[in-house]
C-alpha cells in the first residue's frame, strides 16, 4: 500500500504518554505521534495545554495501513486504556485537557466510532454511561520533543506514573480477566492448567514446542491473545521454548517471583493473566533477554492459518 492509502486516527485518552504503549509494534501501525488537538489556539504548549486556557486535549495520532489493521481494531484498543464513564479527565489527571475523545477523519471512521461506543454501552462493562465525545478531527499540534516516546526516554519513570495514576489498577478491574475460567478445568490439560492457573512448570525437554519449527504465531492457550512468533524462536539449550521477545512488550507483564529461595521475573499474559514462564537477561538478540515459556501455556497457529483463525495481521511478520 502507498502511503496516500495510509489513514489516520486521533484518540484522546488522558495522559499522551499513556497512550503510545498500547498501539506501537502493532502490524499495520506506521507511526505514533503525542500531541494536542481539539482546541482553539494555534501551535499550543504543554505549559499552556496544561493551564486548561487553550481547549485542547492530550492526544496521540496513528498514522496506519487499515488493509493490515482496520479501524475498528484500533477502537476495540483505545477503549480498553480510558474510563470513557470520566467526563472530568482520567483517573489522577483532572481538567478538560486529560478528557477522552475520539476524533475522526472520514464519514466511515465516524460510524465506527459510534458504533462502537453504542456497543461498550450496551455490553454492560460499565454501571455509568459512556461519555467520551466523538468530534471531527481538527489539527493536531504535535507535542514537544521530550514528550515523543517518553515511555522509552523515561522508562521508569513511566511506569511508575502508569501504577500511581490508578490507570494500570483499572485496566486490570475492568479489562484484564475477562476470559470465562469456569470451564477451563474441562477446556485445558492437566497441565496445561498447572501451568497457567497454578503457577507450574512442566519438564524440559519432554514438551510440545521446545524444539518445535515451523513459521507461525504462538498464542495463550487460554485467550488467543498473540504473544511470540516463530521469527524470535530460537534454541536456547534450556529445553524449553525460547524467544528473544514477545510479538508486543504490551501483550506480556512481568512481575517479580521470589519462590523457590530464587528471585526471577515472571512473565505473564495480559489479557488471560496466564502463567507463562520467566524471562532472563541471558538471550542473544540485542536486548539480551531470553523469555522462557512453558509450551503447556502456549497455541501453535502457522502461519498458512492467519487469516483463517483471524490473525490475519500478523501475515507482514514473515513477508
Amino acid at each position: 500500500m502507498s502511503e496516500s492509502q495510509y489513514e489516520k486516527a486521533t484518540f484522546a485518552g488522558g495522559c499522551f504518554w499513556c497512550m503510545v504503549t498500547p498501539f506501537e509494534e502493532l502490524p499495520g501501525i506506521i507511526s505514533i505521534r503525542s500531541g494536542y488537538t481539539g482546541g482553539h489556539t494555534e501551535n499550543p504548549t504543554y505549559e499552556e495545554v496544561c493551564k486548561e486556557t487553550t481547549g485542547h486535549a492530550e492526544a496521540v495520532q496513528i498514522v496506519f495501513d487499515p488493509a493490515i489493521f482496520p479501524y475498528e481494531k484500533l477502537l476495540e484498543l483505545f477503549w480498553q486504556q480510558i474510563d470513557p464513564t470520566d467526563a472530568g479527565g482520567q483517573f489522577y489527571d483532572r481538567g478538560s485537557s486529560y478528557r477522552t475523545g475520539i476524533f475522526y477523519h472520514n464519514e466511515h471512521q465516524r460510524e465506527l466510532a459510534e458504533a462502537s461506543k453504542q456497543e461498550l454501552q450496551a455490553s454492560g462493562r460499565f454501571d455509568k454511561p459512556i461519555v467520551t465525545e466523538i468530534t471531527p478531527a481538527q489539527t493536531f499540534y504535535e507535542a514537544e520533543t521530550y514528550h515523543q516516546d517518553y515511555h522509552k526516554k523515561n522508562t521508569g519513570h513511566y511506569k511508575r506514573y502508569r501504577k500511581g495514576s490508578g490507570r494500570d489498577a483499572f485496566i486490570e478491574q475492568h479489562w484484564s480477566n475477562r476470559i470465562d475460567k469456569s470451564d477451563l478445568k474441562n477446556r485445558l490439560s492437566e497441565m496445561q492448567y498447572k501451568v497457567t492457573q497454578q503457577n507450574g512448570t512442566e519438564p524440559a525437554f519432554h514438551n510440545e514446542f521446545w524444539d518445535h519449527h515451523g513459521d507461525g504465531i504462538y498464542v495463550d492457550i487460554v485467550s488467543g491473545e498473540p504473544l511470540f512468533s516463530s521469527t524470535d524462536k530460537y534454541d536456547s539449550g534450556c529445553g524449553w521454548p525460547s524467544f528473544t521477545r514477545p510479538i508486543r512488550d504490551y501483550h506480556v507483564k512481568e512481575n517479580m517471583d521470589a519462590s523457590h529461595f530464587m528471585v526471577r521475573t515472571e512473565v505473564r499474559s495480559r489479557e488471560a493473566d496466564s502463567h507463562l514462564g520467566h524471562v532472563f537477561d541471558d538471550g542473544p538478540g540485542p536486548n539480551g533477554l531470553r523469555y522462557c515459556i512453558n509450551s503447556a501455556a502456549l497455541r501453535f497457529v502457522p502461519r498458512e492459518q492467519l487469516e483463517e483463525e483471524g490473525y490475519g495481521e500478523y501475515n507482514v511478520l514473515f513477508q
